[in-house]
């Protein structure tokens, strides 16, 4: 019996109706998509390939334990290929066209200020996972790495602490490092310290040996580098190859974890202190469970480092919120958020409500001959996150400066 086209419509909107207009496959209505946004190619990917595949060992644990709302984890993952208009495109595709229920991404400052809008137009969510320059918030971010009073900070006062009294800036040419400079030079005239010099390279830039030279011409007493990415490599090649070493000149990073170390090649950067919230070193149960996973899963040659943790941390930090809200909806995410906290690798980190920051415990390392970090100083306790550096006489104008 053929059945004529008016019928046909009538049935296929009294099925929509049973169903409700958002009908999906069984299969779909038992998953949660999520966006994994990272650079896998360019010069970012030395670094962030590893947070995308410590988010992924989050998800397989999360769906092995049973997944969230009794649904299963599905990762989306894209390439920001270490340019900053193609993480916002990509961005765009995760919440309108994959329709994912939060994104998890990011590495460089320069990528995240081009996420920013994305997230705050399309009211999504963005679960950014590396320390940064701070002087930011967003209520679509949550920011699970460091901000400026748990990191950068710590690293000057530990410098000071060491007697150094001057400084030389090294940096890669967009935002993290140039505000973080600035934040730098304003410790450093509050604090008695002078800085002799502050230079800047493009992202993957490979030819040092100028900067290199001005560098050990200044003879500071340390350099404080912001370099992101492979420059890191040719630095820190060039600067042995000029006879620089850890003990003559110190260069404190904050952007060098594990991962880097490798790449940057241990001969070139044993003895130089590193400052983050995390090493694969330190001392927690949870971390013990952590690097044996991680290890397991990508190898018994792989290093764990705090970028990595903290994207891990995202993950579970999202999944933790999402139960007490009892929704993936993105409103009721962010009102659950505030105040959960949980025993990480790195220690207890909470999440803050004024700021979606999180409380972390800040640390100075030293990288070891093996290219393991060895923690020498940490906070003690968590610090609470003081983006725009409210606590800080001396920082005051530099959020509008």
């Amino acid at each position: 019996m053929r059945i004529s086209r008016p019928i046909v419509s009538a049935l296929v909107l009294l099925a929509l109706a049973a169903c409700g207009s958002d009908a999906q496959p069984a299969a779909e209505q038992n998953e949660i998509k999520v966006g994994l946004l990272h650079s896998l190619s360019g010069t970012m990917a030395i670094s962030e390939v590893t947070v995308r595949d410590a988010e992924l060992l989050a998800i397989e644990e999360i769906n092995k334990a049973g997944g969230v709302l009794g649904k299963k984890l599905v990762p989306v993952v894209e390439d920001g290929a270490s340019d900053w208009p193609t993480f916002a495109e990509k961005a765009t595709k995760l919440i309108r066209q994959d329709k994912v229920a939060t994104v998890f991404g990011g590495w460089t400052s320069a990528s995240r200020k081009a996420m920013l809008p994305v997230f705050e137009r399309y009211k999504a969510l963005l679960w950014y996972p590396v320390q940064y320059e701070g002087l930011e918030s967003s209520p679509y971010i949550f920011y699970t790495g460091a901000t400026t009073n748990q990191q950068i900070i710590p690293g000057l006062d530990y410098l000071k602490e060491q007697g150094k009294k001057s400084l030389f800036l090294v940096g890669s040419d967009y935002v993290f490092p140039r505000t973080a400079n600035k934040i730098i030079k304003a410790y450093a005239a509050a604090n008695g310290m002078q800085v002799l010099g502050e230079e800047y390279t493009p992202l993957g830039h490979t030819e040092y040996s100028t900067l290199v030279n001005k560098v050990t011409q200044a003879r500071p007493d340390a350099v404080f580098n912001t370099l992101n990415g492979d420059s890191n490599v040719a630095f820190f090649k060039q600067l042995r190859s000029a006879g620089a070493t850890a003990e003559s000149m110190p260069v404190l990073s904050v952007s060098i974890a594990e991962e880097e170390v490798t790449g940057i090649g241990v001969d070139n950067i044993a003895g130089q202190p590193v400052a983050w919230n995390y090493y694969q070193t330190t001392e927690t149960a949870a971390n013990d469970a952590f690097v044996k996973a991680y290890k397991a899963k990508y190898g018994q040659d792989k290093v764990t480092s705090d970028p990595m943790e903290a994207g891990y941390n995202a993950v579970y930090l999202w999944a933790e919120a999402v139960k007490k809200a009892g929704t993936t909806e993105v409103e009721a995410v962010k009102k659950a958020a505030p105040g959960i906290a949980l025993e990480r690798p790195e220690g207890l980190v909470t999440i803050d409500g004024e700021n979606q920051h999180m409380y972390k415990t800040a640390r100075i390392g030293i990288i070891q001959p093996d290219g393991l970090i060895k923690q020498v100083w940490d906070s003690g306790e968590p610090i609470k996150p003081d983006p725009y550096l409210k606590g800080y006489p001396w920082a005051t104008g530099l959020a509008t400066g």
